[in-house]
């Protein structure tokens, strides 16, 4: 064994790239063959991760749960235990983390075997009312089959000890990269960019040096290993020689350890380190520095620059707040989601940047500098978890209309036999959603309670749903859902039974859309309601199969049950991170507002809202139950955890609640209330009875634009009349006042009973 370890890590050395061992067989042989294997290539115990609940060795030992600590981070080695349970996130993340000339070994069950065994990862996609014994092993499959066809990929069965694969790729000799050359000017000092690897890494920090000017923001975009953290590290220890203070932020300090690696070796390199500790933060003789905030704590210092590491794993809302403002800021990005956190920086957070008053600068990284091009080890990470997966070029699709296209279902094992299907429709997903992970694959080829439906034209992807089955639970499990046991893969009945009271809620059967997608070169032509439209029609009383795309491999998993169990779904359901144009969507497509939630999502930024459109009679009572449920209690929310929520949101969900918002106001509040629009009234003296009219008016949608944000931002979030004033543009709050109450007499006119109409002849 130890010849032919020797032999992979002279090779990969040579190279300087990266190789892999898959080692497979009983859990204590494999163990002792990665120790082996780690002795035999001189890799010490300190330059290793261990991705494992188990003690494999003197090493860094993470359990895969925690493969977030992996982000940013160089390691010679990175060893992935397989045999409790098979995370794709944990293996896209250990891939990321190794350097060139090092090691990558996963452990698993034999090969030939381990895509029919069950483990942890499977346990939480069999979710109720579906088990483990429900869920597929395509993944795995899928897997195993990428390990065995890959260039650099060694394979040991540690039963037999014996290679199946040696793993080398014996490489044509090749000629040294030329050194990139320092620019003849430049804002730092020619030290820092003598100090880049690559021209593509000077070119980034040649873009940094715009964080010496207020209002600039600079986006750094590469795959993993391409420098990106070192042109910030360099770029920032640049700015502390200067005398300035430089904020880094990250999910933790570890992920953002190369940009203070780089710093200080380059102000060592400037004899300007402070010889004081220096972990951090990195100080400069000047008095300048580098310094670490976590993301919540990052937006509440100040600083002369600030740079996001990691920033494709920090919140959409914090990375908002971390652009407010004047003071420069850079945001360096992974493109290919090693980070497991999809594309919330593309999808939600850039737009919004570069529609800010800042001027934006954006470089992007294609050398590698951790490992050399063309990769074997990148090349299969990328084939196994589709980090590049990609829709139909945009030609192919251009003429698709709902008239050109064919809807149809895809059985998840046509995915797993088809690569050019799979590609499209999980390269739609990731191009459109802010949150498709690499577990996401595995989801959609294994998981029972996920079912798929897709839009073609001229056999191509145009439009793609994942819908996951929902409710239909045993009394047992929603008495537990009640008293506040969770229910994986329940959204609406967990939220509905658990947070809003309904023992009920997860009696009825429903689809949740988990995630639906258009092809971006065919958007606004109404693909995306047509493939709800035929949705609604399948999966209705009166709905037919939907043809196959294909070879025809029966019903999957939720169309067998549904069969089963005969009778219609009761309801389609959607959950998303709510933004006006989203809401203005879902509310075309039927779908009604039951809930919009209290807390931001982490990775959206947004609160998210929860729509149902029913198709039987028990969907209806279940939305007319929560729907009036909503409009009831909204008006107390709005005061209190939703009082920052965007206005327009605010009016989106309004419009798409259920049934008439009821008045319910005394002859005395319409005295007030009148009295406040004509007369000597005061809104301040008795609020509610404004707070219901303006709930009416707006689901209603008697009132738009202004006058709802106005209505929103005063009577539903209870803002102080100056902040009202400021954000609608008025020239003194008594001018936002008046406009006030100039729509009150509108509303009195519309929605008044006669006391109301008596009270204001009183004053006109």
């Amino acid at each position: 064994m130890d010849e032919a370890v020797r032999a992979l890590v002279a090779e990969a050395r040579a190279t300087d790239e990266r190789r892999a061992v898959a080692i497979h067989g009983d859990r204590k042989d494999c163990y002792e063959a990665a120790r082996h294997t780690l002795d035999a290539a001189d890799i010490d115990g300190t330059d290793t991760t261990c991705l494992t609940e188990a003690d494999i060795g003197p090493t860094e030992h993470l359990p895969p749960a925690r493969s977030g600590e992996l982000l940013g981070r160089t390691r010679t080695a990175v060893v992935v235990d397989c045999h409790d349970e098979c995370r794709p996130n944990a293996l896209g993340r250990a891939v990321g983390a190794v350097d060139g000339g090092g090691l990558l070994l996963l452990l698993s069950p034999s090969l030939d075997a381990w895509p029919e065994e069950r483990d942890g990862f499977d346990e939480r996609l069999g979710v109720p009312p579906f088990g483990i014994e429900d869920v597929a092993g395509r993944f795995r499959q899928r897997l195993v089959r990428t390990l065995r066809e890959h260039r650099g990929v060694a394979i040991y069965d540690a039963d037999a000890e014996m290679w199946e694969a040696d793993g080398l790729t014996r490489p044509a000799p090749r000629l040294a990269p030329d050194s990139p050359t320092s620019p003849q000017s430049g804002a730092f000092s020619t030290a820092v960019y003598d100090a880049c690897r690559t021209a593509d890494q000077m070119d980034a920090v040649r873009a940094l040096e715009a964080l010496r000017d207020p209002g600039e923001a600079v986006v750094v975009e590469a795959n993993r290993g391409r420098g990106k953290s070192a042109a910030a590290g360099l770029a920032a220890g640049a700015l502390a020689a200067e005398g300035r203070d430089v904020l880094v932020t990250a999910p933790g300090y570890r992920n953002a350890a190369e940009v203070f690696d780089r710093a200080a070796a380059l102000l060592r390199s400037l004899d300007a380190l402070d010889a004081r500790p220096n972990d951090p933060p990195v100080r400069a003789t000047d008095g300048g520095q580098v310094r670490f905030a976590k993301p919540p704590d990052a937006v509440e210092e100040m600083a002369d620059a600030v740079v996001v590491d990691e920033a494709a794993a920090v919140p959409v809302r914090l990375l908002e707040e971390l652009a407010d403002g004047e003071v420069p800021v850079a945001f360096a990005t992974t493109v290919h989601g090693y980070e497991g956190a999809g594309r919330g920086f593309d999808v939600r957070f850039r737009d919004r940047l570069d529609a800010s008053d800042r001027t934006v600068t954006t470089v992007q990284l294609a050398e590698p500098i951790r490992y050399a091009a063309g990769d074997p080890i990148e090349v299969w990470a990328f084939r196994a978890l589709l980090f590049d997966a990609a829709p139909p070029v945009s030609s192919l699709v251009a003429d698709a209309t709902p008239e050109t296209t064919r809807y149809v279902r895809i059985h998840p094992e046509t995915l797993s036999d088809d690569e050019r299907l799979l590609r499209e429709a999980f390269g739609l997903l990731v191009a459109a959603h802010y949150r498709t992970e690499p577990d996401d694959l595995a989801r959609l080829l294994d998981a029972p309670n996920v079912t798929t439906r897709a839009l073609l034209h001229e056999g191509h992807v145009v439009a793609v749903a994942l819908l996951a089955w929902e409710g239909d639970l045993s009394p047992e499990q929603r008495e537990r859902m009640y008293e506040g046991e969770y229910v994986r893969g329940n959204m609406l009945p967990d939220v509905l039974t658990s947070q809003l009271r309904d023992l009920e809620a997860g009696k009825p059967r429903g689809l949740r859309v988990v995630r639906i997608a258009v092809h971006e070169r065919v958007r606004s032509q109404g693909l995306g309601s047509a493939l709800l439209d035929a949705v609604t029609a399948e999966f209705g009383p009166d709905g037919s199969t939907a043809p196959s795309v294909g070879d025809d491999h029966g019903p999957d998993p939720v169309e067998r049950r549904h069969r089963e169990r005969g009778g219609s779904f009761d309801y389609l359901g959607v959950g998303f991170g709510a933004t006006p144009r989203l809401l203005r969507f879902w509310t075309r497509a039927g779908y009604r507002t039951v809930h919009l939630s209290t807390t931001r999502n982490d990775s959206s930024g947004e609160y998210s809202a929860l729509l149902v459109h029913p198709l039987t009679d028990a969907g209806a009572a279940l939305l007319d139950r929560n729907g009036g449920w909503f409009r009831r209690r909204i008006g107390g929310v709005l005061t209190d955890g939703l009082d920052d929520c965007d206005p327009a949101v605010v009016v989106g969900t309004l419009r798409a609640t259920p049934g008439t918002v009821a008045l319910n106001l005394t002859d005395r509040e319409w005295r007030a209330v009148a009295a406040a629009a004509y007369g000597p009234g005061h809104y301040g003296f008795s609020p509610r009875p404004f707070r219901r009219l303006a709930l009416r008016a707006i689901a209603d949608g008697t009132v738009d634009g202004s006058d709802a944000h106005l209505l929103v931002r005063k009577t539903l979030q209870a803002t102080p009349w100056d902040v009202v004033a400021d954000e609608l543009d008025f020239a003194s709050k008594r001018a936002c006042a008046l406009a006030f109450a100039e729509m009150m007499r509108a509303l009195v006119e519309q929605y008044g009973t006669a006391p109301a109409h008596e009270e204001a002849d009183r004053f006109r």
